[in-house]
């Protein structure tokens, strides 16, 4: 996912120059958005979202600012009042790297890019559709690479 994260925190550097992101915490978000999956194991193979406070907290226990602990807790909460474009960020990067689409979570980075570019919405979908895709594009080979290590415990 992380990998996921650097090319979308890329392609939004290089590409959208006035839009104004921490790329260190876009990535820092993407590489510790899950951690709580260390407590909620039974999460690493099946649903829930009690690892994403269960994150949260165990980052701050262990010194990680609130600033960069929050994306454990707002991966999947993007509607929350208060997310930022890098929670944004992380959140699009952990749906598409299995390739799974959420119309509602793009239009709010597709919303943010057009304020910050002053170009329009459908402008900003046309380039951010185009990334998207190229990157879903390789999420059988990534979750293929993934269930090769399978979860004991």
């Amino acid at each position: 996912m992380h990998d996921v994260a650097w090319q979308l925190a890329s392609w939004a550097g290089q590409r959208r120059p006035p839009l104004a992101f921490d790329r260190d915490a876009v990535l820092f978000g993407a590489a510790t958005h899950d951690i709580g999956k260390i407590v909620h194991v039974a999460e690493l193979t099946g649903p829930g979202c009690a690892h994403e406070e269960a994150g949260r907290q165990l980052l701050l226990a262990h010194g990680v600012s609130p600033d960069l602990s929050r994306f454990a807790a707002t991966h999947a909460s993007w509607a929350r009042p208060g997310v930022g474009i890098e929670d944004l960020m992380v959140s699009v990067a952990d749906k598409i790297w299995k390739n799974k689409r959420i119309p509602e979570l793009e239009n709010l980075l597709i919303a943010r890019l057009a304020i910050a570019s002053g170009r329009e919405p459908w402008q900003e979908f046309a380039a951010l559709v185009d990334l998207l895709t190229q990157i879903g594009d390789g999420a059988g080979e990534r979750l293929a690479f993934q269930t090769s290590f399978p979860v004991r415990g």
